[in-house]
């Protein structure tokens, strides 16, 4: 067996276990009976000490060295498996484990913390959270930047200062369209009660028309909803709240969207480093696009109304159109995943800036909640009352995922960029999306980006699909004329 091989093989069986304890993380949110949580963390912190222990194998070393890649295919996969072995190996053995045995106790903490709105029970927990995502960061950024080095594992060969740049080049804008929309009388959203079973088919059968297919996956409620897996066993999350149906449906499509990438990758790819997603930036593009630009777009949202009274009745609207500017409406709100797409990213932009001042010690724990809502009231223009609508409403801090993020925002703008391409290519889409027909678009976003997994970096994912290096400028262009329109001066 030559060294590549070796490699390959090896590989293949690290990803399978790192699967399982995937799918261990899935139940812990969806089915584990809730007295489980200590032997769940017994049993996350034994996965991930066999999952490092493989990573850090003395033998990678020698068959990377002497490896080869006959194509380009090749040569990808060598790629992610040297980066991955050169970070593992900088990471003690003792400090991945008390990681995934801390966080896999801190997320139960955190959903109870989240549920009594009190950031108190929480906060201790999050500071041993922070002091070892710190000593990781310190570990693998060898005298470099520390948030910079959490990053990497989210978006690979972007800097935190990269990010910063276009945060700074957006917000402006962004909050230009705020104020224009705010200006206008207040729009109501939907009123009533709506069936949560009938959310939940409703949100099934979106899942399918999206292109997921559920002989491979499946739909849970969860508090926070996620996407889990790879290959053939991708599941995802939604939740339900019987006075706002599009909480469930556009988490249903969003998660979609990241469930689509993984299912639609090159089965050549399977249980190896090209298998997955190439970056959370590129993963968020196909979320979003999926909620977004195809979800919420006019054409889409005529036929979803019609749907949508066959399954709850009349909703007292006046029709499409009218339904159209309710899905879009852009008001205050504190919860990021219901945010409008303008303010979206002003939510993620408050989340980053707070974290990086976490992991450089600028801001501390005890200090967090206050640092919330004071950045709160500033960018929203409202109080912060619980901590279930603040600094408690996500649960990414709880699991350790510094630098995750920013990849929101990021995925918004590389989802601007295919969605300039994609009606450059469909320019009938509307079309098909008044029909509820979204086998067009999903079927050029599968091509163009999903079946290539991990083949190329992040931005040239992009690039290729797209046809320009990626910038902010075309999902700015598109906010500004959908919302301008929308909320017209005068």
């Amino acid at each position: 067996m030559s060294a590549f091989d070796a490699l390959m093989t090896f590989e293949r069986e690290t990803r399978a276990l790192e699967q399982v304890a995937g799918r261990l993380g899935w139940d812990q949110e969806t089915m584990m009976p809730p007295g489980a949580k200590d032997q769940r963390a017994e049993e996350m912190g034994a996965m991930q000490a066999v999952i490092h222990a493989r990573r850090t194998d003395p033998r990678l070393a020698d068959w990377l060295a002497a490896a080869e890649a006959e194509d380009e295919v090749g040569q990808a996969q060598l790629r992610h498996m040297r980066r991955d072995h050169a970070r593992a190996t900088r990471v003690p053995v003792a400090l991945a484990v008390q990681l995934a045995r801390v966080t896999s106790t801190a997320q139960g903490i955190w959903a109870a913390a989240r549920k009594d709105d009190d950031f108190s029970a929480f906060a201790p927990v999050l500071e041993t959270v922070l002091a070892l995502k710190r000593e990781q960061a310190a570990a693998l950024a060898e005298g470099g930047d520390l948030y910079d080095a959490l990053l990497e594992d989210y978006e690979p060969q972007t800097s935190a200062r990269e990010i910063e740049a276009i945060f700074t080049a957006m917000r402006p804008r962004l909050v230009a369209l705020r104020e224009r929309a705010l200006a206008h009388p207040p729009r109501a959203g939907l009123s009533g009660v709506f069936d949560e079973q009938a959310q939940l088919h409703l949100a099934g059968q979106l899942a399918q028309r999206f292109g997921y297919d559920l002989a491979r996956g499946r739909l849970d409620k969860a508090v926070h909803p996620f996407s889990s897996g790879s290959g053939d066993d991708v599941r995802i999350t939604t939740r339900t709240a019987v006075d706002d149906p599009f909480n469930c449906l556009y988490s249903t499509i969003h998660e979609v969207g990241h469930a689509c990438y993984e299912q639609n990758i090159d089965p050549a790819y399977r249980m190896t480093p090209l298998g997955q997603g190439v970056s959370m930036g590129v993963h968020e593009s196909q979320s979003r696009i999926y909620e977004n630009q195809l979800g919420r777009s006019r054409a889409f949202c005529g036929w979803l109304h019609g749907q949508m009274e066959a399954s709850f009745g009349d909703m007292g609207l006046g029709g499409a159109e009218a339904f159209y500017r309710v899905v879009n409406r852009l008001h205050n709100g504190f919860i990021r995943t219901e945010a409008d797409e303008v303010q979206y990213n002003l939510h993620i932009m408050l989340r980053f800036d707070l974290e990086r001042a976490l992991i450089s010690g600028d801001l501390l724990v005890g200090d967090l909640e206050a640092a919330w809502n004071d950045r709160f009231a500033a960018d929203f223009g409202v109080t912060v009352a619980r901590p279930s609508d603040g600094v408690l409403q996500d649960v990414h801090w709880s699991v350790g995922l510094f630098g995750y993020f920013p990849t929101y925002a990021l995925g918004n703008v590389y989802a601007g960029c295919l969605h300039a391409a994609l009606r450059r290519a469909l320019p009938d889409l509307d079309a098909h999306l008044a029909e509820g027909d979204l086998r067009p678009a999903t079927e050029w976003l599968r091509e163009t980006v999903q079946v290539h997994g991990g083949l190329y970096p992040p931005r040239e994912m992009i690039a290729r699909a797209s046809g320009a290096t990626p910038d902010a400028e075309p999902l700015m262009s598109y906010l500004e004329e959908k919302f301008g329109a929308l909320y017209p001066d005068g």
